[in-house]
C-alpha cells in the first residue's frame, strides 16, 4: 500500500491516471447515452428484422432489356446466390478479412480507429469498419452532432452492427451489404454498379470487373473508373494482392488477371442521358397516373422510386439506338447548312426584337421582374458571365458565357421529333422527343403541337375518295383567289411559271403535293366532310374552318398524326400509340396489363385505303419523296408524304411500311425562326433524311427483316382500274382560248 501512496504522490502519474479514468468515463458516458437514445432512437432487433430498402423501378424494352430506372438511390437487390464467389472473396479480403470470425465489431481495428482517428486526429488512419459496421452506416446513415460526431456515429453503428449480427447470418449480411453499398456515380448496390460500369448483371462479373468495383469502395470518387481508369486499375491490383495474401487467389491466377486491362462498357441510367431519355420521361409521367389507380394488398400506394417495380414497354432498344444515330447524323449536317445559309444575318444574332422577346420569356427574367428589379438591373444580372456547359453537335464545351449569350446560342438550334409505331397495335418502337434531353427538355412527340403542312393533304384526299370522288378526277393547277377569305390565293411552292391549262389527277396532285389542287379538292368535298374524316382518324384538335386547312395550317400533335397515318396499313382503323405493356411488382407479379387501343370501326372504306396507299407509294417512287430511291437507295415497300409549312418553319416526313409507321419533324422551337430557304427547309430535305438513314440501318440488320422485307398487299382490280389514267391532261383548245388566266370564287 505504501508503494501505491508513493506512486500516487507523483503528480504526473496521478494526473495521468485521472486523465485515463476521465477518458474511460467519457467514452462510457457517450456510449450509454447513445445506447439509451439520447442522440436518436436506435433500431431495435424487431425493427432490424424488417429491413426494407428503397428499390429502383426498372424500365425494360420489348425484349426485357433494361433501358432505364427511376430511383432515389440507384439500387437493384439480388439474392446471395446471384453473387459470384470471386466477388465475395474480393470484398472480404479487402474490406473485412476477419468477417467470418467477429460478431460485427473487429475490436483490434476499432481500437486503432479510436487511438489514431479520435485521439490523435489522424484522418488518414482508416475507418476500421467491418462489413457489418459499414452495413449499419449504409442502412441508417450518419448525422452531424457538432461535437464528437465521429465517436457518436461509431458507437451507434457498433450497437446496430451487434444487433444485425444477432439476427442475420453472414450470408444475409453480405447480401444486405452488397445490395446497399454505394459505388461511384451515385450508384447503390452491386447489381446497379455492374450494369452501369460493365453493362452486365453482377452474376456475370469476371475477376477483374468484380475487383475493380470492390476497389472503388475505399473512395468512390477517387477510384471511379469512369473518371480515372488508370488509378482504378491500380486499385484493382491492390484488391488482387489482398486476395492473394489471404488465400483467395493463387499466384498464377494473380499474374493472369493483373495482366488484363479494365475495360468499361459504361451505360448510364441517369434520367437525362442514355438511351431514349424522352421516352423514359414520358413513361414516368404515365406511371404517375397509373399508380394512382392501383394499390398494394395492404391498401397503400405504390412508390415509383422505392418499390422496385418492373415496367415492361414496347420500345425496341436496338431500333431506338439506330434511330438516334440516324437523327444525330442528319441533324449535325443540317444544322451546319442552316447556320451557313443565314451567314451574317442570322436572326439569333441580328434580330434584336426576337432576342428581346426571348429574353423576357426566360424564367430568370420573370423571377427578377417579379422581385422588383428594374429592366437595367435585370439585363445586368443576365449579362454576368460564368462557366457554363453548352451543347454542340461537334462536342459539348464549357465556356464563360452569360445567360443572354447562352440564350442566343440555343436559339439557333434545330430540334426534332420522331416516332415509330407498329400500325396494327400502336406499340411504340422508337421515340425521339428532341436532339438532347440534357439541354432540351421539351418533348416534341408528346408535348408539342406544330403546323403539319402538306402531311394533312392525304386526309383531304381520303375524305374526297370516301365521299365519291374518283381517283381520275382532274383539277387545274391554276391559282384561285377565294374572295370570302381575305382574297386568299394559295400558290404552289417552286412553280411560279405553271401552265394554267394543265390538269392533274388526284394521284399526280397528291404525290407532287400541289397546293392549289389540295384546296380545290377540299372545296369540292366540303369542309364538314374533311373535318369529320379527321375526327374519325383520332385527331382531337379542333380544325379551323377555312380553306387553308387543306395546306396543314392546323397544329397537331405528332403522336396523334402517327396514329392517324397507321390507319392506311391497319384496315382503315386509327390507332393510339402506347408505351407500357404491363407493370409487375418486384417479385414479378403482374399488377396491370395494357392492350392496344384502336378505333372501334374503320375510319373509311378499304377501297379508299387502297387508293390512298397506292398514291402515297407514288409519292415515294416519283413524287416529292423520290430521293428515298434516288439519293438513299431504299428499295423497301414505302408509302409516304412530305410536308413543309409556311415560311419554311416546319419540315415533316411520314414513312409508311407494312409493319412500321414513322413520322419525323424538324424545326426551331422558336416559331419566329424558320429555314432560310425552301431548299434546306422543305420536308424532303429536313425531315425525310432521318427516316432514310434509319431505314438504311434497319436494312443492314437481318433482325429487322420482318419490317424491311415486308410488302404491301396487292390492291383490288377495281382500285387498279380506277387509278389507270393519264396523270395529267391539258385543257382543250376552246378552254385555252376563252378561259381566264386567274379565277376568283367563293369557298
Amino acid at each position: 500500500m505504501n508503494w501505491i501512496r508513493s506512486v500516487w504522490k507523483k503528480k504526473w502519474i496521478k494526473w495521468s491516471l485521472i486523465a485515463g479514468a476521465a477518458v474511460v468515463v467519457f467514452f462510457l458516458t457517450i456510449y450509454i447515452s447513445v445506447f439509451l437514445g439520447v442522440f436518436g432512437k436506435l433500431p431495435t432487433k424487431e425493427d432490424l428484422s424488417f429491413i426494407k430498402q428503397a428499390e429502383a423501378t426498372q424500365v425494360l424494352d420489348s425484349s426485357g432489356k433494361l433501358i432505364g430506372k427511376y430511383y432515389i438511390y440507384d439500387r437493384q437487390p439480388l439474392d446471395f446466390e446471384d453473387f459470384p464467389k470471386h466477388l465475395i472473396d474480393a470484398l472480404v479480403a479487402t474490406e473485412d478479412v476477419r468477417f467470418y470470425e467477429h460478431d460485427g465489431i473487429d475490436n483490434i481495428s476499432l481500437m486503432r480507429v479510436f487511438i489514431k482517428n479520435i485521439i490523435l486526429q489522424n484522418k488518414s488512419a482508416g475507418g476500421g469498419s467491418t462489413i457489418t459496421l459499414q452495413l449499419a452506416k449504409n442502412l441508417f446513415g450518419r448525422k452531424d452532432y457538432v461535437a464528437f460526431s465521429m465517436l457518436i456515429n461509431k458507437f451507434k453503428e457498433s450497437i446496430i452492427a451487434t444487433r444485425i449480427e444477432a439476427i442475420y447470418s453472414k450470408k444475409d449480411i453480405l447480401t444486405l451489404y452488397l445490395n446497399t453499398v454505394p459505388f461511384p456515380d451515385n450508384t447503390y448496390g452491386i447489381e446497379s454498379a455492374a450494369r452501369k460500369f460493365f453493362n452486365k448483371p453482377a452474376s456475370k462479373l469476371n475477376y477483374s470487373e468484380a475487383a475493380t468495383l470492390v476497389g472503388t469502395l475505399k473512395a468512390t470518387t477517387y477510384f471511379n473508373p469512369r473518371l480515372n481508369l488508370e488509378r482504378s486499375q491500380s486499385r484493382r491490383d491492390v484488391v488482387f494482392q489482398q486476395m492473394l495474401k489471404y488465400g483467395y487467389i493463387s499466384q498464377d491466377s494473380l499474374k493472369l488477371v493483373t495482366e488484363q486491362d479494365v475495360v468499361l462498357n459504361y451505360k448510364s441510367f441517369n434520367h437525362d442521358v442514355g438511351l431514349a431519355p424522352y421516352f423514359r420521361a414520358q413513361v414516368k409521367k404515365e406511371l404517375a397516373v397509373i399508380l394512382d389507380s392501383i394499390k398494394k394488398p395492404d391498401g397503400s400506394a405504390y412508390n415509383l422510386y422505392m418499390d422496385g417495380l418492373i415496367v415492361h414497354t414496347t420500345l425496341d432498344s436496338t431500333m431506338q439506338s439506330l434511330a438516334e444515330i440516324a437523327m444525330q447524323e442528319h441533324l449535325t449536317v443540317l444544322q451546319q447548312a442552316h447556320e451557313e445559309s443565314f451567314g451574317k444575318s442570322a436572326p439569333w444574332v441580328t434580330n434584336k426584337a426576337l432576342i428581346q422577346t426571348a429574353i423576357k420569356n426566360l424564367p430568370r427574367y420573370k423571377s427578377y421582374k417579379k422581385s422588383g428589379l428594374t429592366e437595367d438591373q435585370i439585363i445586368d444580372s443576365l449579362s454576368l458571365k460564368q462557366k457554363t456547359e453548352l451543347f454542340n453537335w461537334s462536342g459539348d464545351t464549357i465556356q464563360q458565357v452569360s445567360a443572354i449569350d447562352s440564350l442566343q446560342h440555343y436559339l439557333k438550334f434545330l430540334n426534332t421529333g420522331m416516332l415509330s409505331i407498329e400500325p396494327k397495335t400502336g406499340a411504340i418502337k422508337t421515340y425521339i422527343g428532341g436532339i438532347d434531353y440534357r439541354f432540351f427538355k421539351y418533348d416534341h412527340v408528346s408535348q408539342s403541337e406544330r403546323q403539319i403542312g402538306s402531311t394533312f393533304k392525304p386526309f383531304v384526299y381520303t375524305a374526297a375518295i370516301e365521299n365519291g370522288m374518283k381517283p381520275c378526277t382532274y383539277f387545274s393547277l391554276q391559282e384561285v383567289t377565294y374572295t370570302n377569305f381575305d382574297n386568299w390565293t394559295p400558290s404552289n411552292s417552286g412553280r411560279s411559271e405553271e401552265d394554267p391549262h394543265l390538269n392533274y389527277n388526284l394521284e399526280m396532285a397528291l404525290s407532287n403535293s400541289i397546293n392549289t389542287i389540295a384546296v380545290k379538292v377540299l372545296n369540292e368535298v366540303g369542309l364538314d366532310h374533311v373535318i369529320k374524316q379527321v375526327e374519325k382518324l383520332g385527331i382531337t384538335k379542333e380544325m379551323p374552318r377555312q380553306p387553308s386547312l387543306a395546306l396543314g395550317v392546323s397544329e397537331i400533335n405528332l403522336k396523334e398524326l402517327t396514329g392517324a397515318y397507321a390507319s392506311y396499313v391497319n384496315n382503315s382503323k386509327a390507332i393510339k400509340p402506347y408505351a407500357i405493356t404491363r407493370i409487375e411488382d418486384k417479385e414479378g407479379n403482374t399488377l396491370i396489363n395494357f392492350k392496344p387501343k384502336t378505333t372501334q370501326s374503320p375510319a373509311y372504306s378499304d377501297y379508299t385505303r387502297q387508293v390512298l396507299l397506292e398514291i402515297m407509294q407514288s409519292t415515294v417512287n416519283s413524287g416529292t419523296a423520290s430521293r428515298l430511291r434516288s439519293t438513299y437507295g431504299l428499295t423497301n415497300a414505302i408509302a409516304g408524304k412530305t410536308g413543309t409549312t409556311q415560311n419554311n418553319k416546319d419540315g415533316w416526313f411520314v414513312g409508311i411500311t407494312p409493319n412500321l409507321v414513322t413520322v419525323t419533324w424538324v424545326g426551331n422551337d422558336n416559331h419566329s425562326i424558320g429555314f432560310k430557304t425552301t431548299g434546306i427547309g422543305q420536308g424532303a430535305n429536313s425531315a425525310l433524311p432521318i427516316f432514310a438513314k434509319f431505314y438504311q440501318k434497319l436494312n443492314a440488320d437481318s433482325h429487322f427483316d420482318n419490317i424491311t422485307k415486308s410488302r404491301f398487299e396487292n390492291p383490288s382490280q377495281k382500285v387498279l382500274a380506277d387509278l389507270d389514267c393519264n396523270p395529267e391532261k391539258r385543257d382543250g383548245l376552246l378552254k385555252r382560248i376563252f378561259g381566264r388566266k386567274h379565277k376568283k370564287k367563293k369557298f
